[in-house]
């Protein structure tokens, strides 16, 4: 396995996620995974964890798109010589189940948008490319085969140093996703069968 990802930070039971991230790192140890990483974590959660452990994360996973930018998250990230990595990453998640109304969706921005008119691409190549120049990994979903072919469309062209400044000051600061300081009892207290 390329890279074996731990999924959530658990703040209210941050022992446990230690516990689960060792397990990891045994698994790097044993050469059963060639990296291993986090998801959703946060400063605080990246400096508790590598107090704690044995080998930084190679990859954290966040929200990220031009509406969420999380700098704070990405500095730690590079202080650590962690890759950050966007899901979300084109601001896909307007509605996450039981996280509030829905949001505005960064497709309809008018300035990714004018952007995207400029250079003959759509919004999601151009948020792509925003990505790729500030030098993140970053993971579209879609199921669409014309759409994941236009993922990859982005090699082409490059955005000024005025257009990602324009992309960079859309970032609201409002994640449309699940707050990782949320606990969600529901989510981490499920019994797995021990067969």
């Amino acid at each position: 396995m390329d890279l074996l990802i731990l999924h959530q930070p658990a703040p209210d039971r941050f022992d446990r996620t230690v516990e689960a991230y060792k397990a990891l790192e045994k698994l790097l140890a044993d050469g059963n995974v060639r990296a291993i990483g986090v998801s959703n974590f946060m400063r605080r959660h990246l400096t508790d964890l590598i107090a704690r452990t044995e080998v930084v994360p190679a990859v954290n996973q966040i929200e990220l798109h031009p509406y969420f930018a999380q700098p704070d998250v990405q500095a730690a990230d590079a202080a650590y010589g962690i890759v950050t990595q966007a899901w979300s990453s084109i601001g896909g998640i307007t509605f996450y189940p039981g996280y509030g109304e829905a949001r505005k969706n960064v497709m309809q921005d008018p300035t990714i948008g004018t952007i995207a008119a400029e250079h003959g691409k759509t919004p999601a190549q151009v948020m792509l490319r925003w990505h790729l120049q500030q030098g993140r990994s970053a993971i579209p979903k879609s199921t669409n085969p014309g759409r994941i072919a236009e993922n990859f469309d982005v090699f082409d062209f490059e955005l000024s140093a005025n257009e990602l400044a324009q992309i960079d000051s859309l970032d609201t600061g409002v994640r449309n996703g699940p707050d990782p300081d949320t606990p969600r009892a529901e989510l981490f207290d499920l019994p797995i069968p021990e067969e």
